[in-house]
């Protein structure tokens, strides 16, 4: 064998003793660190709650009846949006214009009697002045002025009436909503009562609950409670209102809860927490730390090595996005990690967002 041969050979040797060797290098080396996001075990003050049904409500739902009567001559469309102040309905007034043109003339007649009868006073008054009238005329013509000063006074009510019941003919809208029945339809007759429309606010929402009269004296205090919508955390929504009256035969009384625009449709289903014990000193997770496996819930805590940690937990009271956690093996300063733990591997190595 020459030299160059002997060369190559050795060189061929040496490459597969390397590629032998590689995978134990890599095997030993491990996977790279995972990278994920930590959060902080803490001490919370939770109390235990009870899950009650609700319903999405509007604030302001109004059957629009017809205050005058009359020939209905024109009705919003089914799910039109009528801003406030904006007619709803509108009767024909043609009765109500003539009736308002009697009324001026009425008021017009008695403003010229008035005129006669204060001048014809007067005039008695310099004649009883030098006695030359009776002052029994002089009486009966200020009493005339009197009388004719009140049919005045009725007149120009009887005219505001009638302006009032013109604009109530238009059946202005409330408050903004939306047109969600006709009862009546154009042509027909509306008497005065008659309901025309139903209008719903559906901007402005709330939530009715129910809730059992034992938790009343837990919600001393409490501005806000958890509500789900379609099992899921939705949103914390502030307490509009407590009704402290309870049914006595259910055992409930009313909470209004009030929802931010856009939230829900009105009729929706949600239920909505409330306390049922006094709070209690607890340690609290984030809700995203729990991963939940068919052998139970754990953890992940990151250990002083940035390796992390399996440990089996049991979970409790859940507030917000904070959930009670049992287990004994966690304490409150313990970094936990809330994202990308779903795949790791007990005692892999992990890199924490953040950390430097």
């Amino acid at each position: 064998m020459n030299r160059t041969n002997f060369v190559f050979c050795l060189r061929g040797a040496a490459f597969a003793a390397l590629l032998v060797a590689a995978p134990a290098a890599w095997a030993q080396q491990g996977p790279p660190p995972a990278n994920v996001r930590a959060d902080v075990v803490t001490n919370e003050l939770m109390a235990p709650h009870l899950e009650v049904p609700g319903t999405v409500i509007s604030r302001n739902d109004s059957h629009i009846s017809s205050e005058v009567s009359g020939r209905v001559e024109w009705i919003a469309e089914v799910g039109a949006i009528i801003e406030a102040g904006e007619p709803i309905a509108r009767l024909d007034q043609r009765l109500l214009d003539l009736q308002l043109a009697e009324n001026e003339a009425a008021i017009a007649s008695l403003e010229a009697s008035l005129a006669y009868e204060r001048a014809e006073a007067n005039r008695l008054r310099e004649l009883a002045e030098r006695n030359n009238a009776a002052a029994s005329r002089v009486e009966e013509a200020v009493s005339n002025m009197e009388v004719t000063e009140q049919r005045l006074v009725q007149a120009r009510v009887e005219r505001d009436r009638t302006l009032y019941n013109i604009e109530r003919s238009q059946m202005p809208a409330p408050f903004t909503g939306r047109v969600v029945e006709r009862l009546v339809e154009a042509g027909e007759y509306a008497a005065t009562g008659t309901v025309v429309a139903r209008l719903v606010d559906t901007e402005n929402l709330e939530v009715t609950v129910q809730a059992p009269v034992s938790v009343a004296q837990y919600l001393a205090g409490r501005e806000t409670l958890p509500v789900s919508l379609g099992g899921a955390l939705a949103f914390e929504a502030a307490i509009r209102t407590i009704i402290p009256v309870g049914d006595q035969v259910t055992r409930t009384f009313e909470i209004r809860v009030a929802l931010p625009e856009g939230s829900g449709i009105i009729g929706t289903p949600v239920r909505v927490s409330v306390p049922s014990s006094e709070p209690r000193q607890v340690l609290a997770v984030p809700r995203d730390a729990i991963i939940l496996r068919a052998d139970g819930s754990y953890v992940f805590r990151i250990t002083e090595e940035n390796a992390a940690e399996r440990i089996q937990v049991e979970t409790g009271v859940a507030q917000a996005d904070r959930v009670e956690i049992r287990g004994g093996q966690l304490s409150a300063g313990d970094r936990v990690i809330v994202r990308g733990g779903e795949r790791l591997q007990d005692g892999q190595t992990v890199s924490v967002a953040g950390d430097t």
